[in-house]
């Protein structure tokens, strides 16, 4: 591969009328499915990430991957913040707006703690409103989110506003 970037385009393949008519759904399997593709992403994702991070924050479930991938290659913890229902133990929880509805996300009580300094990943940046509900429940537990880590941005809907005061980055933006 040398010092070129990858063409991130050439790895996401476009789903018309997924999961509903109208929206073309950005699909990341190709990227996942090519060694190096992947190997590429993890690596530019945790080029955004400073020395004083303590854990990775994935949000389910496409952010596991990326996540757990990092948490791997920087020898940090991997955070899993999931859908309802699906922790074991004492959690928070935070509702958020959908475009059809509302949603909830859930982490476990004990998984940080103040001082705790972490980075949230999930593979896309649409509206904002999965990655501000994970930034809001990193911090009910006295933790400070640093970044947020996005694979695909789609600009046009402006989730960067929902994070307004985050650091955001992403390796693609559609705009």
């Amino acid at each position: 591969m040398g010092n070129e970037k990858l063409s991130w385009q050439d790895h996401i393949r476009d789903v018309p009328d997924f999961p509903k008519p109208g929206i073309i759904f950005k699909d990341i399997t190709p990227m996942l499915a090519d060694g190096a593709a992947f190997s590429a992403a993890v690596s530019e994702l945790a080029e955004f990430i400073g020395p004083d991070v303590d854990a990775i924050v994935g949000i389910e479930s496409r952010g596991f991957i990326f996540g757990a991938a990092l948490a791997n290659k920087l020898g940090l913890g991997l955070v899993t913040v999931r859908k309802p229902g699906k922790l074991p133990a004492d959690i928070h929880s935070v509702e958020y707006e959908l475009e059809y509805g509302v949603d909830r996300l859930e982490i476990h009580r004990d998984a940080l703690s103040s001082g705790h300094k972490v980075v949230i990943v999930d593979d896309l940046l649409a509206t904002g409103g999965t990655a501000s509900a994970t930034v809001e429940l990193v911090q009910k537990l006295g933790a400070e989110v640093v970044s947020c880590l996005f694979v695909i941005e789609l600009g046009f809907l402006s989730g960067r506003k929902a994070l307004s005061g985050t650091k955001v980055c992403s390796l693609l933006s559609y705009n």
